[in-house]
């Protein structure tokens, strides 16, 4: 018997019972995503318009839901919750050629837009903070706010060498698509503060289960088209509001990289850190995550409505 079978089985149930479901929606023909969306949506009534949209974009490794349960189950009751899996990871897919960060953003905006979200809060962690800033600079009348955990504005040359030499690395696809058990034990290292010590049952549950090795070439692909020479790379002036939530302890974008973050955005940045936490700071200390996003979020809410008696 599966564990991770089992484990989504009752997440999914649990998704549900709070107010979540699944959606299929086609970007265009041969592109589709699947998306974790408020109930009412599937039930065609407005309910889910009165809150606010929270859309999750997840990084490069588990799909959507995976990687944003905890969060999704913990504010799904006060917002609207969006938690769409990025293209190749799980149940979203094309047939197109391209391969790049815009060509994803892209999707997830048009995906959004079909569902009738006409404003939403981003939160992205890792490749998908990459995914969401690009989403931010494409599209600021969808994007009003965005908090970024563990993330670049864009992998750029310079960036991508520093932290592989650092974590031991030639490539990224060494670290981010393991094919053997010590390749996940490895990967679990590099992604949380302490190492969650996983048994080789689970590991190798993992494995089976295609977690990593399913669109293997596809994932490739996008690992190799995502970074981008230092001259391509020219920072863009956001409309936004962006916090940066990180791990203290991320050993793949570390505070130094935070700060230089802060200080690219500039004056509509705000920076803070969570203690005994790595890259996957949302999984390794949720409840305290959890508690600093309802409050960016809650001070989101608060400016908008000021700005709007104003």
């Amino acid at each position: 018997m599966s564990f991770l079978k089992i484990y989504k089985f009752f997440l999914h149930g649990l998704l549900k019972l709070a107010g979540l479901s699944t959606q299929t929606v086609e970007i265009e023909p041969g592109t589709v995503i699947n998306i974790w969306v408020p109930t009412e949506i599937t039930n065609n009534t407005s309910k889910q318009r009165k809150k606010p949209a929270v859309v999750f974009i997840h990084g490069f490794g588990l799909d959507g839901i995976l990687t944003w349960h905890f969060q999704a189950l913990a504010l799904a009751k006060d917002y609207s919750v969006y938690v769409p899996d990025l293209i190749f990871f799980g149940g979203s897919i094309t047939d197109k050629t391209e391969r790049s960060v815009k060509f994803q953003a892209e999707c997830m905006a048009k995906g959004l837009r079909k569902l009738g979200v006409e404003k939403c809060t981003l939160v992205g962690l890792s490749y998908g903070g990459m995914v969401s800033f690009k989403m931010a600079e494409m599209y600021p009348d969808l994007v009003e706010s965005m908090v970024v955990s563990c993330s670049v504005m864009a992998m750029t040359e310079s960036v991508s060498n520093d932290a592989l030499q650092r974590l031991g690395f030639s490539n990224w696809e060494d670290n981010l698509l393991p094919v053997s058990v010590k390749g996940i034990e490895t990967f679990c290292d590099i992604s949380s503060c302490n190492s969650p010590n996983l048994p080789n049952c689970i590991c190798k549950d993992i494995l089976e289960q295609g977690m990593f090795l399913s669109n293997r070439k596809e994932k490739v692909e996008l690992l190799k088209d995502f970074v981008i020479s230092d001259e391509e790379f020219t920072i863009p002036c956001f409309q936004q509001r962006i916090h940066l939530l990180w791990g203290e302890n991320d050993k793949i974008f570390d505070l130094n990289i935070a700060h230089n973050l802060k200080q690219q955005i500039g004056e509509k940045a705000t920076l803070e850190y969570i203690e005994k936490a790595g890259h996957g700071v949302q999984m390794e200390r949720p409840f305290v995550y959890n508690s600093h996003l309802k409050k960016i979020l809650a001070s989101f809410s608060s400016e908008e409505n000021h700005q709007k008696v104003i």
